[in-house]
């Protein structure tokens, strides 16, 4: 049996903490292979030891049955190792060539010649079906375009095995589908891939065998045709898990947000928003589907004052809330779980405890005539480090930068939903998340709901946004096109609005 990358019995600690236990995992010649694990069980850690980032305390690395020591990227790349990061490496103000060339240019006398790369990038481009414009700017480019690059940058550098790195985050569902049809074509031109994930339905899609690893240690290698979606379930979370969203029709009360007319400006200085009305009503979810970058992040950052408004109004509660300040909005009960957690979220050398209060630390019982109480911040984070299962290495004193991305997201949404909100804005609030961590958050939007709040949420993900909401605003070049009631569509029409099809208008 061919292997063509062997990753043997491979251990990697950090401090207080062993990443990787003793993992071992073969990818055959040819097959995709997934790799399948929690927030934090050690999925990324395992591939960056692949692609030279980290060195292995124990284990070793066979490439093409030879052992292997990969000091760093350059060597990998050398060995025909690619790896496509979760969060991108380009250079925005380039063109794809450049990007693509980087460190590697071609040299014509003394000129780059850009020509004969982008030459070469246009062939790759059309070998593997990537349809990728060699002259287009990053900045000028959707991210799934953006991906495309990363994955072509791989190929240029003559990859034989292309590493992905939970390549669906930030796709949409049109997007997600070509990304199979690249990965099959890849296959098909005898590239062998790794695709971490947390997805199942995408790997019974695209994958032929997965590794599950769980808390950093082997669980087991499956063929995937023969396993169902509940069997890597619950291998991955050690439970089973319930994939529906438990909820009874909802009943909603008066109007907590009413947003009119609203239009903002994007950072480009035009407008990113335009002319929008919404209600969410208390006890009841509005969720707001459209591809990324419609105007879904001026809306929310308009609600929460993050970005001033050019016209319109935004009520809470009947109240205008357009000149308060983020503050105040906090004080009127407007809370907020941010769609980029390391930006807007937390302050990431700050502690666990420090993190929970960033929002409160003002106010009573956190802080008496002006001087913080340190047992009171303490015990509030512990109640939401138990409450909601965040796992860190050294319990509230965990320092944020240290924790997985999942565990900083359920450390954010445990903070927003103890504020106890009259409005909550859940921006991509599972995003990175694995299955039973989604779950948990799910029942805990239903709950904010059920107790009679109003909860506006914001999601790439077509089936939670489907799955969760009463009423869904589709979005599409800055303009609500349509508000409709979740049980009456699917993810098929949904998709097709979010492409600017209005509902009723052609196939």
């Amino acid at each position: 049996m061919e292997y063509v990358v062997e990753m043997l019995n491979i251990t990697k600690e950090f401090p207080g903490i062993i990443a990787n236990d003793d993992i071992t995992l073969r990818l055959k010649k040819g097959e995709v292979h997934a790799l399948l694990g929690e927030n934090g069980a050690g999925k990324s850690t395992l591939m960056s030891v692949l692609f030279g980032m980290y060195t292995p305390e124990k284990g070793s690395i066979k490439v093409r049955g030879n052992e292997v020591t990969i000091g760093n990227p350059n060597v990998a790349n050398s060995l025909g190792i690619g790896m496509v990061h979760q969060h991108f490496k380009l250079v925005s103000n380039f063109t794809v060539t450049e990007n693509i060339i980087l460190g590697l240019e071609p040299k014509k006398g003394f000129v780059v010649d850009v020509k004969s790369a982008a030459k070469k990038i246009e062939e790759l481009s059309k070998t593997y079906g990537l349809n990728v414009d060699p002259y287009a700017k990053i900045e000028d480019i959707s991210v799934g375009m953006q991906q495309r690059v990363e994955i072509l940058k791989t190929l240029y550098r003559n990859a034989e095995v292309v590493i992905l790195d939970e390549p669906t985050a930030v796709l949409t569902p049109q997007e997600i589908q070509e990304l199979m049809k690249i990965i099959k074509n890849l296959i098909n031109e005898g590239k062998s891939i790794i695709i971490i994930t947390h997805k199942l339905k995408e790997i019974k899609a695209v994958a032929d065998r997965c590794t599950v690893i769980r808390r950093g240690k082997y669980i087991g290698t499956v063929d995937v045709k023969n396993t169902s979606e509940a069997e890597m379930a619950s291998m991955m979370v050690g439970r089973q898990v319930n994939f529906k969203v438990e909820k009874t029709e909802s009943n909603p009360g008066e109007v907590v947000l009413e947003v009119s007319n609203l239009s903002v400006k994007n950072n480009k200085k035009v407008l990113g928003l335009k002319n929008a009305s919404l209600q969410v009503r208390a006890g009841e979810i509005v969720g707001i589907a459209g591809v990324e970058g419609n105007g879904q992040s001026e809306l929310v950052e308009a609600i929460t004052g993050l970005r001033s408004i050019e016209e319109g109004s935004i009520l809470l509660k009947g109240m205008d809330i357009c000149k308060h300040s983020i503050r105040d909005r906090i004080r009127s009960g407007i809370a907020h779980i941010p769609e980029d957690r390391q930006k807007r979220g937390l302050v990431l050398e700050y502690t666990i405890e420090e993190n929970c209060v960033l929002e409160v630390y003002n106010q009573k019982p956190f802080s008496k005539f002006g001087l913080l109480d340190k047992d009171a911040i303490a015990k509030h984070a512990k109640k939401i480090i138990e409450e909601f299962d965040v796992r860190s290495g050294e319990g509230a004193k965990t320092v944020v930068e240290s924790m997985s991305g999942g565990n900083q997201q359920k450390a954010i949404i445990g903070r927003e939903i103890e504020n106890n909100p009259e409005l909550l804005i859940a921006c991509q609030p599972t995003r990175g998340l694995d299955v039973g961590s989604i779950e948990y958050i799910h029942k805990r939007l239903v709950e904010q709901r059920d107790s009679g709040k109003a909860v506006l949420l914001i999601s790439l993900e077509l089936d939670e946004v489907l799955n969760l909401s009463d009423r869904i605003a589709i979005v599409n070049a800055g303009e609500i096109i349509d508000i409709v009631n979740a049980k009456d569509t699917n993810e098929d029409e949904l998709g097709l609005m979010m492409a600017g099809i209005k509902r009723g208008e052609g196939a």
